[in-house]
């Protein structure tokens, strides 16, 4: 059976499959998973669970008995929720035109790795609750060994560590780099390029191309309303009626009051007095507040924060296991705001915790348009559509993906904020 497409468009659809990944700055860094197959991905609306990292609790001495509880296996939700589609008209003398459809092609291959990127972007510069706030400007290795004191002294994975740096960040630290006489090959990409690209303080080091922006947080002073806000790790709930579900234990709402509480925004950092963090193997108390982030406004005076707050206030074993901070925060206790000037966000995380997550669609010839798919070495597939208009012999075309993202534990990921008040 022949082509229903040009030569020209078949070559334009090979270019844009060409190095489509390789575009893909942040999706290379994060783990792709891959989801159920189609149909059963319809059938539970895009929206799967998979199992969160286990963390096991220790007793002193030979007597267990007291210490002999059902196991509990959290999970948290994963979905495929964006759709992206670079729609275009063609002319019938465009169609004869090579370069202008490679040109398309080029311009939807950018936009639609840029989509991906900034949505593995947001995902883990909004949602990651590892905030460093620092009052002077960028300066280079200092800054990334930060990130490493803030991962480690909480018992994150030392493997894996990848962080992201905006553009004039990643250029403030080539320079700093650039200014040492000790790595020969690094010192001159650096000063040549501007590049850093190396392992820094434990972290694959990379320039992010997008510099995206956290506005300073508006909420004035703010505190903790009502006692014994702590969270209790569950794998599943038990509604009225029997229904079980599963439960997403990565953060909890917070009643608070607020001086302006409508200002409080998504991706807003704070601590609160008197909460610290702990190593999240041994338990012991880091001596430093924990960092929260606002991800969500459910309701007048409340907030969802990650990470929950898992004191161990109610004894349970999950709550011994799951423990991350040394304190259920006090009925008044202040926050204090993190973000207190406008900067770029620079992103930081291991890499098995945030996911990239490909979706499927389908678009069959049979419908009435002609239909070209393939599918990236990350499992992307990209979909690239034609349909003639008979009115003016002009064709309508779009380039479409699906996908999603999720990051799996808020605490393995986190961003740095510099030149804060």
């Amino acid at each position: 059976m022949p082509s229903k497409f040009t030569v020209e468009e078949q070559v334009m659809f090979d270019k844009v499959l060409e190095g489509f990944d390789d575009m893909l700055i942040i999706g290379r860094a994060a783990e792709k998973f891959t989801p159920l197959d189609g149909e059963g991905m319809e059938r539970s609306l895009d929206k799967i669970w998979v199992p969160m990292p286990q963390i096991s609790a220790s007793f002193d001495g030979f007597d267990q008995t007291a210490n002999f509880m059902d196991g509990i296996e959290l999970s948290v939700p994963i979905s495929v929720g964006f759709h992206k589609s670079v729609p275009v008209k063609l002319t019938s003398k465009n169609l004869r035109n090579e370069s202008y459809l490679r040109g398309k092609g080029t311009a939807a291959k950018q936009r639609l790795s840029s989509d991906i990127n900034l949505a593995l972007y947001n995902t883990v510069a909004l949602q990651g609750s590892v905030v460093i706030k620092q009052t002077t400007a960028p300066s280079g290795y200092d800054d990334i060994a930060l990130a490493d004191a803030a991962f480690t002294e909480v018992g994150v994975p030392q493997a894996d560590r990848v962080y992201f740096a905006a553009p004039r960040v990643a250029n403030s630290m080539a320079g700093d780099l650039a200014k040492r006489q000790t790595f020969s090959g690094e010192v001159q990409s650096a000063y040549e390029r501007a590049n850093i690209g190396i392992d820094i303080a434990g972290f694959d080091v990379f320039k992010n191309d997008q510099s995206i922006r956290l506005a300073a947080a508006g909420g004035g002073a703010t505190t903790v309303t009502g006692a014994n806000q702590y969270w209790v790790p569950q794998a599943y709930s038990t509604a009225a009626t029997g229904e079980i579900s599963n439960v997403d234990n990565r953060g909890q709402n917070l009643t608070i009051t607020s001086a302006n509480y409508a200002a409080i925004k998504v991706g807003d950092a704070f601590t609160i007095l008197g909460v610290n963090s702990v190593h999240m193997i041994t338990k012991a108390d880091t001596g430093v507040l924990q960092t929260f982030r606002v991800v969500a406004k459910p309701s007048a005076g409340v907030i969802t924060i990650y990470p929950a707050i898992i004191s161990a206030q109610g004894a349970t074993t999950a709550e011994k296991e799951y423990k991350n901070v040394s304190a259920t925060p006090a009925d008044g206790a202040a926050f204090t705001w993190l973000n207190t000037a406008t900067a770029p966000m620079n992103p930081f995380f291991v890499r098995g915790a945030l996911l990239l997550v490909p979706g499927s669609f389908v678009v069959d010839p049979e419908d009435g348009w002609n239909v070209m798919r393939a599918t990236t070495d990350l499992g992307i597939g990209i979909t690239y559509a034609r349909q003639g208009e008979i009115n003016d012999l002009s064709i309508k075309a779009r380039w479409d993906i699906d996908f999603g993202t999720a990051l799996t534990n808020p605490q393995m990921a986190g961003v740095q904020l510099f030149s804060q008040t």
